[in-house]
């Protein structure tokens, strides 16, 4: 059956790239890591990296950079495994430094591989926030930066940030008290090489540097943060982790319920968003909810476009949600239909509501329990996929889809901080 696009335009470019730094001798560790990686250590049932790269999937990521030095072998015999438990096919590259580099002398050593625009994050650490805003910002400076806000920062050093301008890096504070200290994510220009060393470090020698220059933005994010530096800290988010991202999950229907249904909507001329569908979708993103669309498309069917114009539509749909500040996690139609006047799609299908296989599949590639599932849809067979699904269905009756939806997100319930 086929599957819908999860990466998009957005701005001129579409985000896709996720370079991963996964180089780290994790001294702290000890025995623990002594021959493997510290981003492949297991947390639960899979690698970490596995973890943290199914998060980025859910934001559009296809295309993975990791930057290895320690055990580096280790690195590539392990990707396999993380290969079997991610929800969607993806692109895994390793680039080894050639010798001890540094985070920025890493990056420099995989600059041939670097797309134009990239996003940059620890290999050890997991910050559990929208990613929506940071992919869909614009250009700006040479890279973009996530802060958390905590109430302590006198163990971190600390950023400062004015308006959305980085304006320095400071080191620890001399008193308790609140600040912004480093998320490890970045959305990085490729330009930045120009300012790197084969050996050198981001948060040392260059950001500080680009800062001063006026070159780094910087938005603050919240949500759950754990890395895996210490053994016990390795050991929290084992037992976190899998909790906390085996996530509830919203299921839309598309037609009546994202766009006004005017019959076969195939093409962006004929496609109207429903009045607040975009913000409830990015208020279920911020509530740490899976955001899934299920739609049967019978207008392939019936000859009246193609499946790659679906594709096409609901590439440009999920740049809309991203650039509203919400993400669609994944999409699955049907472009059958046992009517249809295109023979190579005139048949039965499970995926076909009142059939409930689209369902079952996202549920499959994402591990969703259907008892913390929901859908909405405007038809009586949307309801019933829900039901032959094992999830909870709700009858959209039309109007605002954000006032309708809003006593139904309940906030994923996110672990504390530290």
């Amino acid at each position: 059956m086929a599957r819908g696009a999860k990466d998009v335009a957005m701005d001129e470019s579409p985000i896709r790239q996720c370079v991963i730094l996964a180089g780290g001798m994790a001294s702290r560790l000890g025995a623990l890591a002594e021959t493997t990686p510290k981003p492949i250590l297991p947390i639960g049932d899979r690698p970490f990296l596995a973890w943290l790269m199914r998060e980025m999937i859910r934001f559009g990521i296809d295309d993975f950079v990791l930057l290895a030095g320690h055990l580096a072998e280790r690195l590539r015999d392990a990707i396999p495994a993380i290969r079997r438990t991610l929800p969607a096919a993806v692109g895994i590259t390793v680039s080894e430094e050639p010798e001890r580099a540094g985070t920025g002398g890493a990056v420099f050593h995989a600059r041939d591989l670097l797309a134009p625009r990239f996003l940059l994050c620890n290999g050890d650490s997991l910050f559990d926030c929208n990613l929506a805003p940071l992919l869909g910002a614009p250009p700006a400076g040479l890279a973009r930066m996530v802060l958390r806000a905590i109430p302590d920062a006198s163990r971190y050093g600390v950023v400062t940030l004015e308006g959305e301008r980085v304006t320095a890096f400071a080191e620890r504070p001399a008193q308790a008290g609140p600040g912004l200290i480093n998320a490890g994510l970045y959305l990085m220009s490729r330009e930045i090489v120009a300012h790197l060393a084969p050996r050198c470090s981001l948060e040392r020698d260059v950001l500080p540097a680009l800062a001063a220059r006026g070159a780094v933005r910087g938005m603050v994010a919240s949500g759950y943060f754990r890395d895996i530096g210490i053994p016990a800290d390795l050991a929290r988010a084992a037992a976190e982790i899998p909790r906390q991202l085996h996530r509830p999950a919203l299921f839309l229907d598309r037609d009546g319920v994202i766009n006004v249904d005017h019959g076969y909507v195939g093409t962006r001329a004929r496609f109207e968003w429903m009045p607040g569908a975009k913000a409830a979708i990015r208020a279920a993103t911020e509530a740490g909810l899976h955001v899934f669309v299920v739609t049967n498309q019978a207008g392939v069917a019936r000859g009246f476009y193609d499946e790659a114009a679906v594709t096409d539509l609901h590439a440009w749909m999920v740049a809309e949600v991203r650039r509203a500040g919400g993400t669609i996690d994944d999409i699955r139609f049907c472009p059958t239909h046992p009517e249809g006047s295109v023979a190579a799609y005139r048949r039965e299908s499970d995926w076909r509501k009142p059939g409930p296989g689209m369902i079952l599949d996202l549920m499959r590639a994402w591990e969703v329990d259907p008892a913390r599932a929901l859908l909405v849809g405007d038809k009586e067979s949307d309801l019933a996929a829900a039901a032959a699904a094992g999830v909870r269905g709700l009858l959209f009756p039309g109007g605002d889809l954000f006032a309708f939806l809003a006593p139904h997100l309940t906030p994923h319930t996110q672990m504390a901080e530290f």
